[in-house]
């Protein structure tokens, strides 16, 4: 699935290798004379390599007329190039079938590097050196065995360093869908771990091929009834290599191959947790220019990744529309509404999409609308791929029904329901939100308002008209939706009120004269709103769903909305004109530290007109 710009560069890598593996095939088979085990050798590692690998086999390998393959081939760099591919087709396809095996079977990528080391080790030793090479290099199996094992030990400790590097760094990094074999990214990053390989591998493998440790190409043609021939440079009798390097030479290479190794294998560990496994992060994309280190616990990952688009069961335009009353079925007396979490793509503003967890669909979750003294059920269906609980702020309610995830009640697990039942004892403006993954599903939509009527409708204030305003922040890089945090990393470019960043948000339109309540709900998680109404001053008549006596009332123009805070105010229209509320804070006021026809985010208008004639009368 294509999910990051880089995945679409990886198809055309892909691509290319596919045919770069299949020109090699072809004209090895058809044209080079080599031994098949060398055929096989550039194959794989064109595969591996994509077209690096048909670059080699081109400029080292190929031979360029008929019969000139001995000659093109003596130049003791083209050798080096012979030798490390036959190193890197065994070492490199041991690796990674190890590398596929062990994150398919969820171990930590430490063992995983151990494990790929091993088994690369053992399959370039036992099969493509003294097995595939045994007809050609003369002596039995293990004589084979015996005489590869320096010079193998030597390039494999090379090879495993620079695949081992580009593996932990890369699989341990920001996109972690690398450590899952099943996707692109996974074989992106092998293929450069091969290509990184071979270059730490080739400089010693062309220093023991000029010692007659390792030997460069042969040539084996149909019309001669003979061993296969190796170039001029390094013809042996008795079929066996004969090598003029010192003891002291082999000790030191040795020694730095394997410190190099160690290096490789050891280094990562001081920036990612090389216990992590493909089950704790894999498939899981972590935002651009958040740190993540070694001491990252690995439940916060979860929490701060990208949602998968792979997870979206709907897409919503700007005609969809959150914050609509949900009417209630009755059951006996008890006002019964039904909530269901899904993973759908929202819009919130023109050609501008967020990735969201909501509630029935739509984001804000549906308005609870129901009066103080009522019997209620809510009816919670979880479709996430995560247990998630519902919390209902502010309200007294017995302690089962509470909502907090592990506190008061086991999180409902995907697929699972739980049945919320309360009276509601209060009155005024509330919210319910997840409680469960709190820093993750409340920051990606898992909210909505309740509005709770008093008993006494008297003891309510009478407006002419009447707005929720529900904020939020976004965070959306790169085709992604990141749960937005207020941490390096985590910051929201995106703003929205009611699901919509404005110009996209309401206009409230009413007349001079008329005067509006307006319900500011702190559905929110990371940062306090300063909301201020242009037009004159606004009362406050409600702080946290209670009404405040009318000797506590005051006039303002701004209120400090944090999150979880609500606060009642009326406004009264004054004078005609298009007046503002908003945030005061003005990279709110942007869409992605842009404005748009004068703002953006949190901004709403009221639209006021005149007062009709007769109504002056």
């Amino acid at each position: 699935m294509i999910i990051q710009p880089v995945d679409y560069a990886l198809v055309v890598w892909f691509t290319l290798a596919t045919l770069s593996t299949a020109y090699v095939a072809w004209d090895q088979f058809r044209n080079n004379p080599e031994p098949r085990v060398m055929k096989w050798g550039f194959i794989l590692v064109t595969l591996y390599m994509g077209p690096f690998g048909l670059l080699l086999y081109v400029l080292a390998d190929k031979e360029p007329r008929p019969g000139e393959h001995e000659a093109f081939a003596r130049p003791l760099w083209k050798q080096g190039v012979d030798s490390t591919i036959h190193c890197v087709a065994g070492g490199a396809t041991g690796i990674i079938l190890a590398a596929a095996v062990t994150a398919a079977l969820g171990l930590p990528m430490w063992i995983d590097l151990i494990v790929e080391y091993i088994t690369g080790f053992a399959i370039g030793l036992f099969i493509f050196q003294a097995l595939l090479m045994k007809s050609m290099a003369g002596g039995t199996y293990w004589e084979n065995v015996r005489r590869s094992f320096l010079p193998l030990f030597i390039s494999m400790n090379f090879v495993m360093a620079g695949m081992a590097l580009v593996i932990s760094f890369l699989m341990m990094g920001r996109d972690m869908r690398a450590i899952e074999p099943t996707g692109i990214l996974f074989w992106s990053v092998i293929s450069l771990g091969v290509i990184v390989g071979f270059a730490a591998a080739y400089p010693a493998n062309v220093w023991m091929v000029a010692r007659g440790l390792k030997h460069g190409p042969m040539a084996e043609r149909a019309d001669e009834k003979m061993k296969p021939q190796r170039p001029a440079r390094h013809k042996e009798t008795h079929d066996t290599m004969a090598s003029d390097a010192t003891t002291p030479q082999l000790a030191a290479l040795s020694g730095v191959s394997l410190f190099l190794l160690a290096l490789a294998m050891a280094v990562p560990a001081n920036w990612a947790d090389l216990t992590l496994n493909t089950g704790d992060v894999g498939g899981m994309i972590m935002p651009p220019g958040l740190f993540v280190n070694r001491d990252t616990p690995t439940a916060a990952m979860r929490d701060m990744a990208a949602i998968h688009p792979g997870l979206i069961e709907a897409s919503y335009g700007l005609d969809s529309r959150g914050d609509k009353v949900l009417e209630p079925r009755i059951e006996n007396g008890v006002k019964i509404y039904d909530l269901e979490t899904s993973v759908i793509r929202w819009s919130i503003l023109p050609n501008v999409t967020v990735d969201a967890y909501a509630v029935n669909g739509k984001v804000p979750g549906p308005r609870l609308h129901f009066r103080q003294g009522d019997r209620v059920r809510i009816n919670v269906t979880n479709h996430l791929h995560e247990s998630t609980t519902f919390h209902w702020h502010g309200l007294i309610l017995p302690n089962e029904v509470d909502g907090p995830a592990e506190v008061t009640l086991e999180p409902i697990e995907p697929g699972g329901s739980y049945s919320y039942e309360f009276t509601a004892e209060q009155s005024g403006t509330y919210f319910y939100h997840s409680h469960d993954h709190i820093d993750r599903h409340q920051a990606l939509g898992l909210y909505g308002a309740m509005i709770i009527d008093p008993t006494n409708p008297a003891d309510e204030i009478e407006t002419d008209h009447e707005y929720v305003i529900q904020l939020q922040e976004w965070l959306k890089r790169e085709g992604l939706t990141y749960p937005a945090m207020p941490m390096d990393g985590g910051q929201p470019n995106y703003f929205t009120i009611n699901g919509r960043a404005s110009p996209a948000t309401d206009t409230i339109r009413m007349k001079v004269g008329e005067t509006l309540k307006l319900r500011f709900i702190g559905t929110n998680n990371g940062f306090i709103h300063p909301m201020h109404i242009h037009g004159g001053p606004f009362e406050v008549v409600a702080r946290d769903g209670e009404m405040l006596k009318p000797s506590a009332r005051f006039l303002a123009d701004t209120v400090n909305v944090g999150p979880g805070q609500r606060y009642d105010v009326i406004w009264k229209a004054q004078q005609p004109g298009k007046w503002l509320i908003h945030c005061h804070i003005g990279h709110h006021t942007t869409n992605n530290n842009v404005e748009e026809k004068g703002g953006g985010g949190l901004m709403v208008v009221i639209e006021v007109s005149p007062q009709a004639a007769a109504a002056e009368h």
